[in-house]
């Protein structure tokens, strides 16, 4: 698998041992398996690493962390939330932006295209990378758990301080790969219609996180989206 994915430089190297571990060598068998029975697998190959190849280690600041990709036919594209411009925005992105816009006053844009955060040290990571098209979470407990705790982990490890972002009992699962010390962990609700409510909306998480990223000297995000055309994000 570690042969032909696009992935950042960055990350080759502290994950390489993840790549040759049983938990991905049985993942790839599984991977090959499904799409040899002809189920439809999303992102695409090419894009399963989209978020590690984007986003380079070192440059870090926040990480949003989360469930499996969209499963919806030319949704997924490698980045969590994320779709491509052209894309309906998906009900949590809506909610995601209803948050924003009470948080920072950014008012909403009319794609769910998120590559301009990714491009300013965001990690947009799922806790499982792939899916089976129609089917959500079907690919939970396959080997992507294993993998995507390493990231986080590798992310924790940095001595610059990262906001954790984390939606949802599922991506807060991982919270205790971080020392709390040093980074600053945001839990709320997951924004999905069905929970966004049970404190998502109302927790202010960007404006939290460009705080805490002020107060340690590394910046702020611009989390207000830029407009794009259509088939910009479309991979060469």
């Amino acid at each position: 698998m570690s042969d032909t994915i696009r992935l950042h430089e960055s990350w080759r190297a502290p994950l390489a041992t993840q790549f040759s571990a049983p938990h991905m060598q049985g993942l790839k068998r599984f991977l090959e398996a499904e799409k040899a029975a002809g189920k439809r697998i999303f992102p695409k190959g090419r894009d399963y690493f989209r978020a590690l190849d984007l986003t380079p280690l070192d440059q870090v600041r926040v990480v949003i962390l989360g469930q499996d990709p969209y499963h919806g036919e030319g949704q997924a594209h490698g980045l969590c939330f994320s779709v491509q411009p052209g894309v309906r925005t998906p009900p949590s992105l809506v909610n995601i932006y209803k948050e924003m816009q009470a948080d920072l006053g950014i008012a909403p844009v009319r794609h769910g295209f998120l590559e301009h955060w990714a491009q300013q040290g965001v990690l947009l990571l799922n806790s499982v990378l792939t899916v089976e098209m129609g089917r959500a979470a079907s690919h939970q407990g396959k080997g992507w758990e294993p993998f995507t705790d390493a990231i986080v982990r590798l992310v924790a490890e940095k001595k610059e301080p990262v906001v954790f972002m984390l939606w949802g009992a599922h991506a807060q699962k991982k919270a205790g790969f971080v020392d709390q010390s040093r980074h600053l962990v945001i839990r709320s609700a997951h924004p999905s219609p069905l929970s966004a409510h049970n404190g998502f909306l109302g927790s202010r998480p960007f404006s939290r996180a460009n705080d805490f990223l002020a107060a340690h000297g590394r910046g702020t995000i611009d989390w207000a989206l830029p407009a794009v055309a259509a088939g910009q994000g479309d991979a060469p």
